[in-house]
């Protein structure tokens, strides 16, 4: 089994854990200095309830945590279709590590200029790009095409 491909995703797995270090560090200082008393946040009451009471550049390390949780799932998916299919190493392996490396790029704009066009949209483009490659590599893979 080919599992090159694993080192990317567990280094994007580790950089949404870092996101969540600094989402934290960033955000309780924020919710101490708003005034704003967690003891009396509504019961159900969630992180995006937060919007409105913090400043939108502490906000945005939720937002790219919550990014994070979401279109990597795929990815994580994927890498592991490949790698158990024995397709993890070459190409799959590059485009996985340019997958991680544009989120982390990605990640750091979001958190800290958050400007969505050109960057962060190109971004998000291309990342989307390379998981794409991934996924019908994966297809190809499984089903014998």
């Amino acid at each position: 089994m080919e599992n090159t491909i694993l080192a990317p995703a567990a280094v994007l797995v580790l950089w949404s854990l870092i996101m969540l270090g600094w989402m934290a560090l960033t955000r309780f200082p924020a919710i101490a200095k708003s005034g704003m008393d967690l003891k009396s946040f509504p019961p159900g009451g969630r992180g995006q309830d937060l919007d409105a009471v913090l400043p939108p550049s502490v906000n945005w390390k939720s937002h790219n945590y919550t990014n994070l949780m979401e279109q990597p799932t795929i990815f994580y998916a994927t890498v592991f279709v490949l790698a158990l299919s024995g397709a993890g190493g070459g190409m799959n392996a590059t485009l996985a590590w340019a997958y991680t490396g544009i989120r982390i790029v990605h990640s750091i704009w979001q958190a800290t200029v958050n400007k969505v066009m050109p960057v962060r949209f190109g971004l998000f483009f291309l990342s989307t790009g390379c998981l794409l490659v991934l996924a019908i590599n994966a297809v190809r893979i499984t089903l014998g095409v």
